[in-house]
């Protein structure tokens, strides 16, 4: 079960995991997508709305799968929301970004982008079976100070904690606990703060939004180029896998080098 994946990289975890001859349900808010989402990635796929941030939601959406496939193997904690940088507040005590954030807006990320990993995984925990995989998507904001970012990098960061605490208190059922902190990748949110360099830098004005898109990666990223859903698939699908049997609690990032500069 992949929470999140009406759209974006979840989509991409859950063709991958189709691809390996899985059965995924995927879950999502989007009560228009989730249906059409589910339909595309074919007939070994179910669409379930559910808020990955209510444990009642999940649990109900834990059942509607073991009903379907009979059992729940592997939950990927995919839910969350970017966001664009946040201009201190008139008045303000800082000109710091973290502490201009509303006390509302912090506690929106912390829900969307921290208490959903927690919310779900407590739901589904009880219906795993002993060997199950847990799979966090954390992000690399979580990684180090997030300027852009403050109330989504600490809640990240917090995924990050939280695999770590998981993967130690469910190693007796042998339940594996792993962390993914994607780099750069066309999302909504990237498509947002793209419109937002258009309206604040003159010289982006003749590009595309995707044009200044790929001139930043290319700027920031090592190995050069975009990450894509299929690259956070990819490895989700080996951290299910037999092959990573004695791999719990790690953190990597798919990030081409962004990360280690």
């Amino acid at each position: 079960m992949i929470t999140g994946a009406a759209r974006g990289i979840g989509v991409g975890i859950a063709r991958c995991f189709l691809d390996a001859g899985a059965s995924v349900a995927i879950t999502d808010l989007d009560e228009e997508l989730i249906p059409v989402t589910a339909a595309e990635l074919g007939e070994n796929a179910m669409g379930l709305v559910a808020d990955a941030a209510s444990q009642v939601s999940m649990v109900k959406a834990t059942a509607q799968v073991i009903d379907r496939f009979s059992r729940l193997d592997v939950l990927v904690n995919n839910a969350g929301v970017g966001g664009p940088k946040i201009t201190p507040a008139e008045n303000s005590a800082s000109d710091s970004a973290a502490l201009g954030m509303s006390d509302e807006m912090w506690d929106q990320q912390l829900m969307f982008n921290l208490r959903t990993a927690f919310s779900s995984s407590r739901a589904v925990i009880p219906s795993l079976p002993d060997g199950g995989s847990i799979i966090n998507i954390a992000s690399i904001a979580a990684l180090g100070p997030s300027t852009a970012m403050p109330g989504y990098g600490a809640a990240k960061a917090g995924v990050v904690h939280l695999t770590k605490t998981l993967a130690i208190e469910l190693a007796p059922r042998r339940i594996r606990v792993n962390c993914i902190c994607p780099g750069v990748l066309w999302t909504r949110a990237w498509e947002f703060l793209t419109l937002q360099m258009q309206a604040t830098q003159p010289e982006l004005a003749n590009m595309t939004q995707r044009q200044i898109f790929e001139s930043v990666v290319e700027g920031m990223t090592p190995l050069g180029g975009e990450q894509t859903p299929e690259d956070i698939g990819d490895l989700s699908v080996f951290y299910a896998s037999d092959k990573a049997r004695m791999i719990t609690g790690q953190v990597v990032a798919v990030d081409g080098g962004i990360s280690v500069q």
